[in-house]
């Protein structure tokens, strides 16, 4: 073969390898800071957070929900992309089985994910109230409905049950020691809270595989309280790391407030009822996107603080273990101090 024989036929493996790494997708998944959004304020139908029911106020503070941008489940990028995306400051990229579960579909990943957001609403609410000293009841719910069981079209998910039989119940463990004390092809009448108001909804049993009576529901808790609270917040932001700025957001506005008028404050973590605040993914990437949008102070999960390793940021990030640590900061900071002489990770 002569020497420009091989130099075409090298070239041409060159290309080939090279359209190989740019084309040929990668196991990974990247990270990038994704909008942030101020959920004390508005859209043209109304505040992100609608409140009703109680007496609100509105400090003029901006609270930032921050997000991250990823890779879609059935989506590829290639290890160029990979590459960079670990390079850069502001973004990572991570092995897709650490992200997304193998085997399970865009659109399961996203209900999922949905499903978690609709969670953490719910515990924000709570946690909110609960902080502002109002009164919070803790009820059996549907949590969900199965198509192929006698419930189904009568029970809903998120049907609070009030009475089974005429006997008011006040526990899971109640609502089933009722079923289960029925036998196979009984009616079974509930008292359920649907949409604010009280009805009565009848299913009969069937019989399950070890022969006990079986409805096809299952079950959780919920709550009952007495403002009624909506959000208008962007369907394509799922998960539950906003749980703690929602809360935050509710609580300042049923109570005398906790921003100070022109304050930008961000913040991430997922809270639950009680108002305990958890780690989230995605930590370093959120705090990037709030300092692009002008925060000064960032709230986070105190267990998120190893997570940020040699990131550099002139935000202060401030590490709280539950909704009132939260509050604490900015009464604290209301008051005159420094946001420089709050607790800080590391």
């Amino acid at each position: 073969m002569s020497r420009n024989m091989v130099a075409v036929v090298s070239s041409a493996l060159f290309v080939l390898l090279a359209a190989g790494l740019i084309l040929i997708p990668v196991p990974f998944v990247t990270w990038r800071p994704g909008q942030t959004v101020d959920v004390m304020g508005s859209t043209d139908e109304g505040p992100l957070i609608e409140i009703s029911g109680i007496p609100t106020s509105n400090s003029g503070g901006k609270l930032l929900m921050t997000t991250v941008s990823t890779t879609r489940v059935d989506s590829g990028i290639s290890l160029p992309e990979a590459l960079l995306a670990h390079i850069a400051a502001d973004s990572d990229a991570l092995p897709r089985e650490v992200v997304y579960p193998a085997g399970k579909s865009n659109a399961e990943v996203q209900n999922e994910a949905v499903a978690m957001m609709d969670s953490s609403r719910v515990n924000a609410i709570v946690a909110a109230l609960r902080a502002a000293g109002q009164a919070v009841t803790e009820m059996p719910m549907v949590s969900s409905v199965s198509l192929s069981g006698p419930a189904n079209g009568q029970l809903r998910p998120g049907d609070l049950i009030e009475a089974v039989d005429g006997s008011e119940v006040t526990t899971n463990e109640e609502v089933k020691t009722a079923i289960q004390t029925r036998a196979v092809g009984d009616p079974i009448v509930f008292r359920v809270m649907r949409g604010g108001n009280s009805e009565n909804v009848t299913v009969t049993t069937v019989t399950e595989r070890d022969g006990a009576p079986y409805l096809g529901i299952s079950l959780s808790i919920g709550y009952r309280y007495a403002p009624s609270i909506s959000y208008r917040i962007d369907s394509s932001i799922v998960g539950p790391s906003a749980g703690l700025v929602f809360a935050l957001a509710i609580y300042d506005r049923i109570t005398d407030g906790v921003l100070r008028e022109g304050r930008v404050v961000a913040g991430t973590g997922q809270v639950d009822a009680a108002g305990k605040v958890y780690g989230i993914g995605g930590i370093r990437e959120k705090i990037k996107g709030a300092e692009a949008a002008g925060a000064k102070l960032f709230l986070m999960p105190a267990s998120n603080c190893a997570d940020l390793g040699d990131l550099r940021t002139d935000l202060r990030l401030v590490p709280v273990g539950t909704l009132k640590d939260a509050i604490a900061v900015l009464q604290l900071v209301n008051e005159g101090q420094s946001t420089q002489e709050v607790p800080s990770c590391g």
